[in-house]
């Protein structure tokens, strides 16, 4: 039946995958990603600058490593910033393939935060070294999700119409 869609037909009545309707601006998407991943890190040393200088906890380091702790002052950066390219990796995937893209995102993303903020909690140190890694986990977390869910949008484009013709 001309002009009928069925649902259950993956390829429609041609027997061919239907062309794409979108096209994702890579170039716009990934250096979104870049600009959120340098935000990430700039994020993690704040954070433990501020527990450590002004709340006062031994975060990463003992007291007496001064306010932006040692060496793991520098993995939680880069970490931070690993984190915020998977998960513009992960938007480029769902963007190219996935159904309702950016839903999909969104739970993914939550359920990727929830686990570095649970993590800390496991350790057997002081309630609040936990807190402290937790909350700054949490704010690298909604930081990356909320930035990088406003660049994928932002790098799709509309797919270029090619004139089709149907001859009967």
């Amino acid at each position: 039946m001309a002009g009928y869609h069925d649902e259950t037909d993956p390829f429609g009545s041609r027997g061919r995958p239907p062309q794409s309707s979108v096209r994702v601006d890579v170039s716009r998407l990934w250096v979104g990603g870049l600009a959120t991943a340098a935000v990430a890190a700039l994020i993690g040393l704040l954070g433990v600058l501020i527990v450590r200088a002004v709340l006062g906890i031994a975060l990463h380091a003992p007291s007496t490593a001064g306010p932006f702790g040692d060496s793991d002052t520098v993995v939680l950066c880069g970490l931070a910033a690993v984190a915020a390219l998977a998960v513009t990796g992960l938007a480029h995937l769902l963007l190219i393939g996935a159904p309702r893209p950016m839903d999909r995102f969104a739970s993914l993303v939550g359920l990727l935060i929830a686990m570095p903020v649970v993590v800390p909690f496991l350790s057997p140190g002081p309630m609040s070294v936990a807190l402290a890694t937790a909350a700054i986990h949490l704010v690298i977390g909604l930081v990356i999700g909320t930035l990088v869910s406003g660049a994928a949008p932002a790098a799709v484009r509309p797919a270029p119409q090619r004139q089709r013709f149907e001859f009967e």
